[in-house]
């Protein structure tokens, strides 16, 4: 039988483009008001990427900090994974953007899961690492959501903000580390959140960009109802795989969706406030990047430390849920 290795973090990036779209910004564009987003949202205000950045610039920046972070060079990297939803193109991947810019010399593939996407894509790399196949993965989330919305859309345009983030999963030599991580889907639901044309289903034409075909898509109450059932079931789920109690979390990095899922997510499974890491304030739903941008700050400020079990979780577009249980 095989060994099975540890995996763990190794280190951390972000990269937040310089562009701040606040919401009284947003008052000038679209029939809303500062109040009007703080209340319902709890979102003060959002990045947004230059319109020459695409997802590969945003990754690069967010990987070469985790992978300085980590003590390690490009060329120490095995695989890059990339999660995303908005790629640079559809193909080559981001992955292989990311790869290029970067200077590693290895294999590199994208992941969509939406807003889980960081999860899945650290769960993949998880399981590379613990098989023996690789010793260092790099995983990026990256996100410039801002060219996907319908800047009109007053339920969708003020929610949602760009920007990547970067772990690096490396062998471990104890006990430390990804101890579970679990992932759901329901594609049954897949009308609740989505970009409905330019695949292979709506293929791009003159058609679909009149009909707004090209923008994001949501059902603002379906996806609140999902969102608090399965973020507490993927909680759950793997804190049980450990044998742990909710009382044993000692910070929470949910997706940062709005304040009012936030709220509801933590009362559902009974955790104080103060353990939850909470960044949408600043920067909005960035989608796949928002987990690993909230943990690099959550560690940064001292919320997070050695020996703490953290729990990452979220749920995206699919439907998709996930969760990773983690000893840092």
């Amino acid at each position: 039988m095989s060994k099975i290795y540890n995996s763990c973090i190794s280190g951390l990036g972000a990269y937040l483009p310089e562009k701040v779209l606040t919401n009284f910004d947003l008052e000038k564009m679209v029939e809303t008001t500062d109040e009007w987003i703080r209340t319902r949202t709890g979102i003060h205000e959002r990045h947004i990427a230059a319109p020459s950045q695409c997802a590969s610039d945003l990754g690069q920046f967010a990987a070469q900090q985790a992978i300085k972070n980590a003590g390690l060079t490009p060329q120490d990297i095995e695989l890059v994974l990339c999660a995303t939803i908005t790629p640079d193109m559809f193909f080559p991947s981001t992955a292989c953007g990311i790869q290029n810019k970067i200077g590693a010399n290895c294999g590199a593939f994208d992941l969509a899961a939406a807003c889980s996407g960081f999860i899945y894509a650290l769960a993949t790399a998880d399981a590379y690492v613990k098989s023996g196949l690789h010793k260092h993965v790099l995983v990026v989330g990256s996100e410039v959501i801002s060219k996907f919305i319908d800047w009109k859309d007053r339920s969708t345009c003020v929610l949602f903000g760009d920007g990547a983030g970067a772990a690096v999963v490396s062998r471990a030599n104890d006990g430390h580390g990804v101890l579970h991580t679990y992932l759901g889907s329901d594609g049954a639901q897949s009308e609740c959140l989505k970009i409905p044309a330019g695949g292979s289903m709506i293929p791009p034409s003159a058609e679909s960009v009149r009909d707004g075909l090209h923008y994001l898509k949501m059902q603002g109450s379906e996806v609140f109802k999902v969102a608090v059932r399965t973020m507490d079931l993927a909680v759950h789920e793997v804190l049980n795989r450990q044998g742990l109690q909710v009382s044993d979390i000692a910070c929470l990095i949910p997706h940062q969706a709005n304040m009012r899922i936030l709220k509801a997510v933590g009362e559902r499974i009974g955790l104080p406030q103060e353990k939850i890491f909470v960044n949408v304030h600043r920067y909005g739903n960035m989608s796949s990047a928002s987990k690993v941008v909230a943990l690099h700050e959550a560690v940064a400020e001292g919320k997070v430390k050695q020996g703490d079990y953290v729990v990452l979780v979220a749920f995206g577009g699919g439907l998709t849920w996930g969760s990773a249980l983690i000893r840092w």
